[in-house]
């Protein structure tokens, strides 16, 4: 069986699949919003691990990494190297745990609404809905990029950029409309173990094709031979050390401000679970992380070349190259379950925040579910307008927006962690971050210019994260007692 008809099979079970967990989730999901939205606030520790990894690891890592490493080498692993060490799951615990209590509590069943209940403050819930909003959709942009080049290439260009982007936003929305979170979570178990298992197996396949033989040790000789730069850590740019701190900050605390991912930290079933969670979360992102780099620092000496983002098909050239039309195809599924995993997701929560953030949430649950759906539809045709008209790399889209994220995160912490903190904290931190962020971000070069130096050597993201430190303390500590909600 030829590559091309592999593939082809393994995509049609890989659809069915996902489509009938959606159909057998439907009859739950549609019982009331705090399943569809939250799949009951039930989450375990196995389905909860695998919906938070497999909507973390996304066509970011398993295209952008390799497309980065390609140029960069080996140094892209030791940017990232704080979300392989403590960072996120440090943030799970002292940001997730609080905000799932406090959301059950409250009622709450999005992000945004549990921080405009904590304040009972409807402003601070519309201007967080305003900035999740604003960075997820670049992200998602990135999602729909990586699958397409996949099919593009895979299929040697039978099936263009458009098509293969659209069909791809289509099955996640259906069934995601369908069975709501508790289908996703289920579906993130299935994507979850396919692009775990894969790159697992990849990495050492990979190593002995570029080898010739001779394993990952003949691998490393043949790019030492290519350019041994990319067996170091460069010098400068992104690895100076105020760059290199400033990236590490935002690799460390981006994760927990994606709304898609919070929303499923709330959902989990107990206190437990999030520590479970913790332990099993270093492993498996250093298990999925080193063959990410390896792919793209192998690459370049197998598929020397390639300009600027046309190394965001290097994992595609090096499946096709290197791998048998079986694990090939799985090799495609990778990616395009892993950005299924996060549109899934992200269309849920955005959708949700819609309907019970901007609109207010319905007396009729079903009605809330319903609206749920319909601006799901609304988000897909969106990230696919907003993708056709753009034009930087996955790494440098996803750059822009992880840094945008961690200007709510002093918002975040402080919402769960210091009971005095405000709706004028909340507000005046936001906003001066972002501004902050902005500014940075103009003086380091422009809108793509996320991981390049801007004021004394440090990216973008730091001087927006202190300015929302700053402005969370002032806002607070200048609002009169008598205003605080407790």
């Amino acid at each position: 069986m030829d590559p091309t008809t592999s593939f082809a099979v393994a995509l049609g079970v890989y659809v069915l699949l996902v489509l009938g967990v959606g159909v057998l989730a439907t009859r739950r999901a549609g019982s009331s919003s705090e399943e569809f939205f939250l799949a009951g606030r039930g989450l375990g520790t196995l389905v909860l691990f695998m919906a938070l990894f497999g909507t973390n690891c996304t066509a970011f890592v398993l295209v952008g990494i390799p497309g980065q490493a390609y140029h960069d080498g080996l140094g892209v692993f030791s940017v990232n190297a704080p979300i392989v060490a403590l960072g996120i799951p440090l943030t799970f615990w002292a940001i997730g745990a609080p905000a799932r209590r406090l959301a059950k509590e409250l009622g709450a069943m999005t992000p945004a609404e549990l921080y405009a209940r904590r304040f009972d403050s409807r402003a601070v819930g519309v201007v967080l809905f305003t900035f999740f909003t604003l960075y997820t959709l670049p992200y998602m942009v990135t999602a729909i990029r990586g699958a397409a080049v996949t099919l593009n290439v895979v299929t040697e260009g039978a099936v263009q950029e458009w098509i293969a982007g659209a069909a791809v936003l289509i099955v996640a929305l259906v069934y995601t409309s369908l069975g709501g979170m508790r289908a996703t979570a289920w579906t993130n178990v299935m994507q979850g173990a396919i692009f775990l298992g894969f790159m697992i197996a990849a990495f050492f396949v990979f190593g002995n094709g570029v080898g010739e033989g001779e394993g990952i040790a003949g691998a490393m000789r043949r790019v030492a031979e290519h350019d041994e730069t990319l067996l170091g850590v460069k010098e400068g740019g992104l690895y100076a050390p105020a760059a290199w701190t400033s990236w590490g900050l935002a690799i460390s605390l981006t994760v927990v401000a994606f709304p898609h991912m919070l929303v499923r930290l709330i959902a989990a079933d107990s206190d437990r679970t999030l520590k479970n969670i913790c332990r099993l979360y270093p492993l498996a992102l250093i298990v999925l992380w080193v063959p990410a780099v390896m792919i793209g620092v192998w690459g370049a000496a197998a598929y020397p070349g390639l300009v600027g983002r046309e190394s965001d098909k290097i994992f595609s050239l090096m499946v096709t190259g290197y791998l048998p039309p079986a694990l090939a195809a799985l090799g495609f599924l990778a990616v395009l379950a892993a950005v299924m995993s996060t549109l899934d997701a992200q269309i849920l929560t955005l959708g949700s925040m819609l309907s019970r953030d901007v609109l207010k949430p319905s007396e009729d649950e079903r009605s809330d579910v319903r609206r749920g759906r319909f601006f799901g539809v609304v988000i897909a045709l969106l990230v696919f307008g907003l993708w056709q008209i753009g034009g930087q790399s996955i790494f440098s889209l996803a750059s822009v927006a992880f840094s945008g994220y961690v200007t709510l995160t002093p918002t975040l912490f402080f919402g769960v962690r210091w009971r005095r903190f405000n709706a004028r904290g909340a507000l005046t931190s936001i906003f001066a971050a972002n501004a902050v962020y902005f500014l940075a971000l103009h003086s380091a070069g422009g809108l793509g210019a996320a991981m390049a130096p801007a004021w004394f050597g440090f990216l973008p993201v730091m001087w927006g994260f202190v300015a929302g430190v700053a402005g969370a303390v002032v806002g607070t500590l200048s609002t009169p007692d008598n205003e605080v909600v407790a």
